[in-house]
Protein backbone atom coordinates (compact mmCIF):
# COMPACT_ATOMS: atom_id res chain seq x y z
CA UNK A 1 0.00 0.00 0.00
CA UNK A 2 0.99 3.44 -0.73
CA UNK A 3 2.00 6.62 1.21
CA UNK A 4 -1.12 7.99 -0.31
CA UNK A 5 -3.69 4.98 0.21
CA UNK A 6 -1.83 4.83 3.76
CA UNK A 7 -3.02 8.30 4.38
CA UNK A 8 -6.41 7.67 3.02
CA UNK A 9 -6.85 4.76 5.35
CA UNK A 10 -5.91 6.91 8.67
CA UNK A 11 -8.19 9.60 7.49
CA UNK A 12 -11.06 7.31 7.10
CA UNK A 13 -10.43 5.64 10.50
CA UNK A 14 -10.17 9.23 12.46
CA UNK A 15 -13.49 10.19 10.65
CA UNK A 16 -15.40 6.80 12.17
CA UNK A 17 -13.52 7.54 15.90
CA UNK A 18 -14.94 11.21 15.66
CA UNK A 19 -18.25 10.15 15.09
CA UNK A 20 -17.87 7.82 17.72
CA UNK A 21 -16.53 10.68 20.24
CA UNK A 22 -19.33 13.19 19.07
CA UNK A 23 -21.73 10.53 19.94
CA UNK A 24 -20.30 9.62 23.54
CA UNK A 25 -20.42 13.18 24.37
CA UNK A 26 -23.43 13.12 23.74
CA UNK A 27 -23.41 16.44 20.80
CA UNK A 28 -26.52 17.42 19.63
CA UNK A 29 -27.71 16.02 16.00
CA UNK A 30 -28.78 18.90 14.89
CA UNK A 31 -25.65 20.67 15.59
CA UNK A 32 -23.19 21.82 12.55
CA UNK A 33 -20.64 19.39 13.70
CA UNK A 34 -22.52 16.64 12.58
CA UNK A 35 -23.25 18.45 9.50
CA UNK A 36 -19.58 19.03 9.02
CA UNK A 37 -18.76 15.24 9.55
CA UNK A 38 -21.40 13.98 7.29
CA UNK A 39 -20.25 15.81 4.75
CA UNK A 40 -16.72 14.85 5.32
CA UNK A 41 -18.24 11.21 5.44
CA UNK A 42 -19.92 11.10 1.96
CA UNK A 43 -16.32 12.34 0.22
CA UNK A 44 -14.28 9.58 2.42
CA UNK A 45 -16.99 7.07 0.88
CA UNK A 46 -17.03 8.44 -2.32
CA UNK A 47 -13.22 7.67 -2.96
CA UNK A 48 -12.92 4.98 -5.56
CA UNK A 49 -9.83 5.03 -6.70
CA UNK A 50 -5.98 7.50 -6.65
CA UNK A 51 -6.89 10.95 -6.06
CA UNK A 52 -4.46 13.93 -7.30
CA UNK A 53 -2.75 16.40 -5.76
CA UNK A 54 -5.92 19.03 -5.65
CA UNK A 55 -8.40 16.46 -4.36
CA UNK A 56 -5.48 15.36 -1.39
CA UNK A 57 -5.69 19.14 -0.78
CA UNK A 58 -9.52 19.33 -0.18
CA UNK A 59 -9.24 16.53 2.01
CA UNK A 60 -6.93 17.97 4.46
CA UNK A 61 -8.31 21.27 3.88
CA UNK A 62 -11.40 18.97 5.67
CA UNK A 63 -9.52 17.30 7.83
CA UNK A 64 -8.00 21.22 9.14
CA UNK A 65 -11.76 22.26 9.04
CA UNK A 66 -13.25 19.76 11.68
CA UNK A 67 -10.42 19.93 13.85
CA UNK A 68 -10.32 24.00 14.23
CA UNK A 69 -14.56 23.54 14.45
CA UNK A 70 -13.98 20.47 17.31
CA UNK A 71 -11.33 22.91 19.32
CA UNK A 72 -13.86 25.72 19.12
CA UNK A 73 -17.02 23.45 19.75
CA UNK A 74 -15.49 22.01 22.97
CA UNK A 75 -13.68 25.16 24.19
CA UNK A 76 -17.02 27.29 24.02
CA UNK A 77 -19.18 23.99 25.00
CA UNK A 78 -16.54 24.27 28.25
CA UNK A 79 -18.11 21.10 30.08
CA UNK A 80 -15.77 21.27 32.68
CA UNK A 81 -14.66 18.35 34.54
CA UNK A 82 -13.76 16.69 31.08
CA UNK A 83 -10.50 17.47 29.37
CA UNK A 84 -10.60 19.89 26.57
CA UNK A 85 -8.31 21.44 23.56
CA UNK A 86 -6.69 24.95 24.53
CA UNK A 87 -8.23 25.66 28.14
CA UNK A 88 -8.30 29.28 29.13
CA UNK A 89 -6.46 30.37 31.61
CA UNK A 90 -8.17 31.61 34.98
CA UNK A 91 -7.40 34.44 36.73
CA UNK A 92 -7.34 34.84 40.61
CA UNK A 93 -10.80 35.77 41.70
CA UNK A 94 -12.23 34.72 38.24
CA UNK A 95 -13.67 31.08 38.71
CA UNK A 96 -17.48 30.45 37.96
CA UNK A 97 -20.01 27.86 38.47
CA UNK A 98 -19.73 25.53 36.13
CA UNK A 99 -23.38 24.49 34.26
CA UNK A 100 -24.62 21.05 35.21
CA UNK A 101 -24.27 18.79 31.81
CA UNK A 102 -28.20 17.49 32.17
CA UNK A 103 -31.06 18.88 33.87
CA UNK A 104 -31.88 19.05 37.69
CA UNK A 105 -34.61 16.18 37.11
CA UNK A 106 -32.27 13.85 34.78
CA UNK A 107 -30.75 11.78 37.73
CA UNK A 108 -34.42 10.84 39.18
CA UNK A 109 -35.67 8.74 40.61
CA UNK A 110 -31.84 8.22 42.51
CA UNK A 111 -30.86 11.52 43.08
CA UNK A 112 -34.29 14.26 42.93
CA UNK A 113 -34.10 17.45 41.35
CA UNK A 114 -34.90 19.75 44.35
CA UNK A 115 -31.81 18.05 45.57
CA UNK A 116 -29.71 18.68 42.25
CA UNK A 117 -30.95 22.67 42.19
CA UNK A 118 -30.17 23.31 45.95
CA UNK A 119 -26.60 21.31 46.10
CA UNK A 120 -25.32 23.05 42.32
CA UNK A 121 -26.97 26.65 42.44
CA UNK A 122 -26.88 26.92 46.39
CA UNK A 123 -23.79 24.88 48.00
CA UNK A 124 -21.68 24.55 44.67
CA UNK A 125 -21.67 28.35 44.10
CA UNK A 126 -21.12 28.89 47.84
CA UNK A 127 -17.55 27.51 47.35
CA UNK A 128 -16.95 29.30 43.93
CA UNK A 129 -17.53 32.37 45.49
CA UNK A 130 -15.68 31.03 48.55
CA UNK A 131 -12.54 30.54 46.33
CA UNK A 132 -12.35 33.89 44.70
CA UNK A 133 -12.58 35.61 47.63
CA UNK A 134 -9.80 33.36 49.33
CA UNK A 135 -7.59 34.14 45.47
CA UNK A 136 -8.39 37.72 46.18
CA UNK A 137 -7.39 37.85 49.50
CA UNK A 138 -4.03 36.47 49.02
CA UNK A 139 -3.65 38.63 45.87
CA UNK A 140 -4.10 41.53 47.79
CA UNK A 141 -1.70 40.31 50.71
CA UNK A 142 0.84 40.08 47.81
CA UNK A 143 -0.05 43.43 46.65
CA UNK A 144 0.63 44.99 49.95
CA UNK A 145 3.31 42.83 51.44
CA UNK A 146 1.07 42.07 54.52
CA UNK A 147 0.75 38.43 55.30
CA UNK A 148 -0.55 38.85 59.07
CA UNK A 149 -4.03 37.02 57.90
CA UNK A 150 -2.18 34.01 55.72
CA UNK A 151 -2.96 31.04 57.57
CA UNK A 152 -6.80 31.77 57.50
CA UNK A 153 -7.06 32.65 53.83
CA UNK A 154 -4.77 29.71 53.00
CA UNK A 155 -7.43 27.78 55.18
CA UNK A 156 -10.09 29.48 52.98
CA UNK A 157 -8.43 28.66 49.57
CA UNK A 158 -7.81 24.96 50.30
CA UNK A 159 -11.62 24.30 51.67
CA UNK A 160 -13.31 26.53 48.98
CA UNK A 161 -10.67 25.60 45.97
CA UNK A 162 -11.24 21.50 47.05
CA UNK A 163 -15.10 22.23 47.26
CA UNK A 164 -15.66 23.78 43.37
CA UNK A 165 -12.81 21.19 42.15
CA UNK A 166 -14.66 18.27 43.51
CA UNK A 167 -18.18 19.43 42.89
CA UNK A 168 -17.04 19.96 39.11
CA UNK A 169 -15.67 16.22 38.80
CA UNK A 170 -18.70 15.05 40.79
CA UNK A 171 -21.23 16.05 38.14
CA UNK A 172 -19.33 14.83 35.21
CA UNK A 173 -19.09 11.55 37.04
CA UNK A 174 -22.55 11.10 36.93
CA UNK A 175 -25.49 11.00 33.96
CA UNK A 176 -28.78 9.93 33.34
CA UNK A 177 -27.62 7.48 31.19
CA UNK A 178 -25.16 5.92 34.33
CA UNK A 179 -24.63 2.88 35.70
CA UNK A 180 -23.31 -0.73 35.38
CA UNK A 181 -20.02 -1.08 35.29
CA UNK A 182 -16.92 0.46 33.17
CA UNK A 183 -14.76 -1.99 30.67
CA UNK A 184 -11.73 -1.30 28.77
CA UNK A 185 -8.48 -0.23 30.79
CA UNK A 186 -10.49 1.18 32.89
CA UNK A 187 -11.71 -2.43 34.11
CA UNK A 188 -8.76 -4.08 33.74
CA UNK A 189 -6.62 -1.75 36.13
CA UNK A 190 -9.53 -2.24 38.78
CA UNK A 191 -9.50 -6.03 38.35
CA UNK A 192 -5.73 -5.68 38.68
CA UNK A 193 -5.53 -4.10 41.97
CA UNK A 194 -8.71 -4.76 43.83
CA UNK A 195 -9.17 -8.17 42.76
CA UNK A 196 -12.97 -7.73 41.14
CA UNK A 197 -15.40 -4.87 39.86
CA UNK A 198 -17.73 -5.96 42.50
CA UNK A 199 -15.06 -6.31 45.52
CA UNK A 200 -13.81 -2.55 44.45
CA UNK A 201 -17.29 -1.79 44.23
CA UNK A 202 -17.53 -2.94 47.69
CA UNK A 203 -14.80 -0.77 48.49
CA UNK A 204 -15.60 2.48 47.66
CA UNK A 205 -19.58 1.99 49.38
CA UNK A 206 -18.28 1.30 52.39
CA UNK A 207 -15.58 3.88 52.17
CA UNK A 208 -18.23 6.44 51.17
CA UNK A 209 -20.54 5.12 54.49
CA UNK A 210 -18.05 5.46 56.87
CA UNK A 211 -16.60 8.82 56.13
CA UNK A 212 -17.08 10.78 59.36
CA UNK A 213 -18.73 13.74 59.41
CA UNK A 214 -18.88 14.73 55.99
CA UNK A 215 -16.95 14.47 52.90
CA UNK A 216 -16.15 12.56 50.07
CA UNK A 217 -14.96 8.60 48.86
CA UNK A 218 -12.93 9.29 45.85
CA UNK A 219 -11.01 6.97 43.56
CA UNK A 220 -7.96 8.02 42.48
CA UNK A 221 -4.89 7.42 40.84
CA UNK A 222 -1.38 7.21 41.94
CA UNK A 223 1.05 8.04 39.09
CA UNK A 224 4.12 7.39 41.78
CA UNK A 225 2.76 3.97 42.99
CA UNK A 226 1.23 3.31 39.19
CA UNK A 227 -1.96 1.69 40.56
CA UNK A 228 -5.55 2.99 41.61
CA UNK A 229 -7.02 3.73 45.13
CA UNK A 230 -9.60 4.53 47.54
CA UNK A 231 -9.58 7.41 50.03
CA UNK A 232 -12.23 9.27 52.43
CA UNK A 233 -11.83 12.84 52.73
CA UNK A 234 -13.02 14.54 55.43
CA UNK A 235 -14.75 17.90 54.76
CA UNK A 236 -12.89 18.55 51.29
CA UNK A 237 -9.27 18.23 51.53
CA UNK A 238 -8.60 16.49 54.87
CA UNK A 239 -7.10 12.86 54.52
CA UNK A 240 -6.10 13.87 50.85
CA UNK A 241 -3.00 11.94 50.02
CA UNK A 242 -0.99 14.58 47.81
CA UNK A 243 0.19 13.38 44.18
CA UNK A 244 -2.92 11.85 43.76
CA UNK A 245 -5.58 12.30 40.73
CA UNK A 246 -9.63 11.73 41.92
CA UNK A 247 -11.14 9.89 39.30
CA UNK A 248 -14.24 8.92 40.31
CA UNK A 249 -16.01 11.01 43.57
CA UNK A 250 -19.58 10.79 45.55
CA UNK A 251 -20.28 13.81 47.77
CA UNK A 252 -21.46 12.22 51.47
CA UNK A 253 -22.23 15.66 52.69
CA UNK A 254 -25.70 15.55 54.20
CA UNK A 255 -27.16 18.17 51.61
CA UNK A 256 -26.15 16.00 49.01
CA UNK A 257 -28.81 13.27 49.90
CA UNK A 258 -30.71 14.22 53.11
CA UNK A 259 -34.07 15.90 51.66
CA UNK A 260 -34.69 12.89 49.87
CA UNK A 261 -32.88 10.11 52.04
CA UNK A 262 -32.85 11.82 55.35
CA UNK A 263 -30.10 10.32 57.21
CA UNK A 264 -29.40 6.96 55.44
CA UNK A 265 -26.20 7.27 53.72
CA UNK A 266 -26.35 3.69 52.83
CA UNK A 267 -29.52 3.65 50.07
CA UNK A 268 -28.10 7.13 49.08
CA UNK A 269 -24.89 5.76 48.19
CA UNK A 270 -26.14 2.25 46.71
CA UNK A 271 -28.22 4.28 44.30
CA UNK A 272 -26.07 6.42 43.18
CA UNK A 273 -23.65 3.59 41.32
CA UNK A 274 -27.14 3.77 38.76
CA UNK A 275 -25.72 7.31 38.06
CA UNK A 276 -22.22 6.83 37.45
CA UNK A 277 -21.06 7.94 34.12
CA UNK A 278 -17.96 5.73 33.47
CA UNK A 279 -17.19 7.20 30.45
CA UNK A 280 -16.02 10.20 32.04
CA UNK A 281 -13.91 7.87 34.71
CA UNK A 282 -12.61 5.95 31.92
CA UNK A 283 -11.45 9.29 30.20
CA UNK A 284 -10.02 10.93 33.66
CA UNK A 285 -8.12 7.74 33.95
CA UNK A 286 -6.72 7.16 30.27
CA UNK A 287 -5.47 11.08 30.80
CA UNK A 288 -4.13 10.57 34.71
CA UNK A 289 -2.07 6.75 33.80
CA UNK A 290 -0.13 9.19 31.10
CA UNK A 291 1.75 10.91 34.12
CA UNK A 292 4.54 8.65 34.73
CA UNK A 293 6.70 9.81 37.90
CA UNK A 294 9.85 7.98 39.27
CA UNK A 295 8.31 5.12 41.88
CA UNK A 296 9.39 4.94 45.46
Amino acid sequence: MGKMEDYISEVSKWNKELRGFLESEDVDKNNELWQRLDHFTDIMEGITGPLNIQELEKIQEQVDGLHSDMENYFTNRQRVGNVYMNEPYIAAGKHVLPPLPYDYKALEPHISGEIMKLHHDKHHQSYVDGLNKAENMLQTARDKGDYSLVKHWSRELAFHGSGHYLHTIFWNNMSPKGGGKPSGALLKEINKYFGSFDRFKAHFSEAAKQVEGVGWAILVWSPRARRLEILQSERHMLLTQWDTIPLLVLDVWEHAYYLQYKNNRGDYVKNWWNVVNWKDVEDRYLKASELKWKPF
